[in-house]
């Protein structure tokens, strides 16, 4: 074996065991005994916030649970980007056959054009809270909270050093297509780097209310792409902590496509590369896993060309190894859900032969779809989302340049409403 195979092999062996590590962290994590809950009489006053563009698939299960949590004082605001968006109806007709007393439904009255529509809803609904309010909570049209959900939160926020709180995603698509699959594997990766760098999830996240007012957060939303990925560094600078809640590792069962799904990821990694200090870890982390890997089979292939056959099936042997031995670590932590979701009276899919073949498969598919998803996240000066376009001049030089509102015939891509 030449010294360039041995160094390939080499590289994809430490390169599983540190994922290996990182990976028994995350799962320690999430196996650690959560506190006990808030009583009625220590839960303090919360509003949840809910920001729609376009209609979800689980609009009407996410505001239904939404509004069943089992909390004794908080409020819902709903706020919908425009009049004539399909979502303001759906969401009128739904409470008015499930009347709640302490739900709001608004229209975001100032598109700023300084910051994303999500961003805008956040500053426009924040702003007008009342001085009881102790903290928000917000999720996305596709999560669907358990009872338990903004008690958790809650809970969480009751340490005094600690300013926000949030859970994170995990995806259990009912269509195992590829653009699901890859985004399975990229999610499993993603949780656990997100755990480590302390990134937020806008998805299920709490912030005091104090924290907002101490960090400046209204003013930076307002120039801001995205309101999670920035909390890091704005609690750090003011002394707080964020923490990870386990048990708010929410099921998301949508279904994608490739291309959905490379739109979306690149959006999640330009944020990162603008608002989060851990970026260039990120890409490393990507390099690593994508690049390496990619190598080994470009090296394998071009010593089968020159009839190395031993160097060939040398890093095929390592490259197939490497692979393979990524799938314990995805089924210890699959296996950990299923846990989480039993004891909130979920179920996710079984797994067959089939399904384990094709996720195989799309192991190298997700590696090679990540690469150019990183790459454009470098590069990337202007994003659409959801129909509205944004140039990127920095991360606090953010301009919309093209709105309209939002009609049925557009695409909903997974993830954030707005």
């Amino acid at each position: 074996m030449t010294t360039t195979a041995a160094g390939i092999c080499l590289g994809l062996l430490v390169l599983l065991a540190v994922q290996a590590f990182l990976v028994w962290r995350f799962i320690a994590a999430l196996a650690a005994p959560a506190p006990p809950p808030l009583a009625d009489d220590d839960c303090p006053h919360a509003t949840v916030i809910l920001c729609l563009r376009g209609l979800d698939p689980f609009l009407d299960r996410c505001v239904a649970a939404t509004l069943d949590q089992d909390y004794p004082r908080f409020d819902v605001r709903i706020v919908v980007d425009h009049q004539d968006d399909p979502t303001l109806g759906a969401v009128r007709n739904w409470l008015a056959s499930h009347p709640f007393p302490n739900v709001r439904v608004e229209l975001l009255e100032e598109r700023r054009d300084t910051c994303s529509l999500k961003c805008s809803s956040l500053t426009q609904t924040v702003g007008r809270l009342g001085p009881e309010v102790e903290f928000i909570a917000q999720l996305d049209a596709d999560t669907i909270p358990h009872r338990g959900w903004l008690r958790e939160l809650a809970t969480a926020l009751a340490d005094p050093a600690v300013g926000a709180a949030t859970g994170n995603r995990w995806y259990a698509p009912a269509t195992a297509n590829w653009g699901s699959l890859v985004r399975y594997l990229w999610n499993a990766a993603a949780v656990v780097q997100m755990y480590w760098y302390q990134i937020a999830w806008g998805g299920t996240l709490a912030v005091k209310t104090k924290v907002i007012r101490e960090a400046g957060l209204l003013q930076s939303w307002q120039n801001s792409l995205c309101e999670d990925t920035m909390l890091y560094s704005k609690l750090r600078s003011k002394g707080y902590r964020l923490r990870f809640v386990p048990s708010l590792m929410m099921v998301n069962r949508e279904s994608c496509d490739v291309r959905s799904f490379t739109r979306w990821v690149t959006r999640q990694l330009l944020t990162a590369r603008l608002y989060h200090p851990g970026w260039i870890a990120v890409v490393g982390h990507a390099l690593l896993t994508t690049v390496v890997p990619i190598l080994a089979a470009i090296w394998a292939a071009w010593q089968f060309g020159h009839g190395a056959i031993g160097e060939t099936g040398a890093c095929l042997l390592c490259l197939g190894i490497y692979q393979l031995l990524l799938f314990p670590l995805i089924a210890w932590m699959e296996r950990c859900m299923r846990v989480l979701a039993r004891r909130r009276g979920e179920s996710l899919g079984e797994w067959n032969p089939g399904l384990l073949l094709k996720l195989w498969a799309a192991v190298l598919l997700t590696q090679a779809v990540y690469s150019r998803a990183i790459l454009q996240a470098l590069l990337l000066r202007r994003i659409e989302w959801r129909g509205v376009e944004y140039r990127i001049g920095g991360p606090w030089k953010i301009e919309m340049i093209a709105y309209q509102p939002y009609v049925s015939s557009q695409p909903t891509e997974s993830r954030e409403s707005l």
